[in-house]
């Protein structure tokens, strides 16, 4: 089970804080003599962000996590969990309108489900008229389902 990011205690070391959920470490680069900081969301298994980090005045050891750099970092990887989650959520939704031969204008809403550990994926497909906002038809089909004008013709006639 998680911890909740309330139960877990702050804490603020050189190279080491943890704050709101979220931790950052400042390792050695294994690329080059550099060094380079972490950000994990408490509860994930992998950082969100890893990008490099400034030296010190000794030009050896890295620079001393502080307030300002942490939120920064905060921000930064927050931003990039949710560019991820978008990502993954524009990949399991298509759209496509279409005008069909007789006039009508069709908008057709494809939805991926059951992906990742689940035993059935599929997709739930609907068509709708975008002049009425009628359903014309809604059901299950492949995950494999091309998104055209015909394959929607032929989803509409009940094929």
């Amino acid at each position: 089970m998680t911890p909740d990011p309330s139960d877990v205690p702050d804490l603020n070391e050189p190279r080491l804080w943890r704050r709101d959920g979220w931790t950052a470490r400042v390792i050695k680069n294994e690329d080059d003599d550099g060094w380079a900081v972490e950000m994990t969301r408490s509860g994930d298994p992998e950082p969100a962000l890893v990008g490099p980090w400034t030296m010190g005045r000794d030009k050896k050891n890295p620079k001393p996590l502080d307030p300002a750099a942490f939120h920064t970092l905060v921000k930064t990887a927050s931003e990039v969990i949710r560019r991820h989650e978008h990502a993954a959520l524009a990949r399991l939704h298509r759209a496509f309108s279409y005008v069909r031969p007789d006039g009508q204008r069709i908008a057709a809403s494809f939805d991926i489900h059951g992906t990742g550990e689940e035993d059935d994926p599929h997709a739930l497909l609907a068509c709708v008229d975008e002049v009425t906002g009628e359903v014309l038809r809604a059901g299950r089909v492949e995950v494999s389902f091309r998104l055209n004008a015909a394959t929607l013709d032929r989803f509409l006639a009940g094929a």
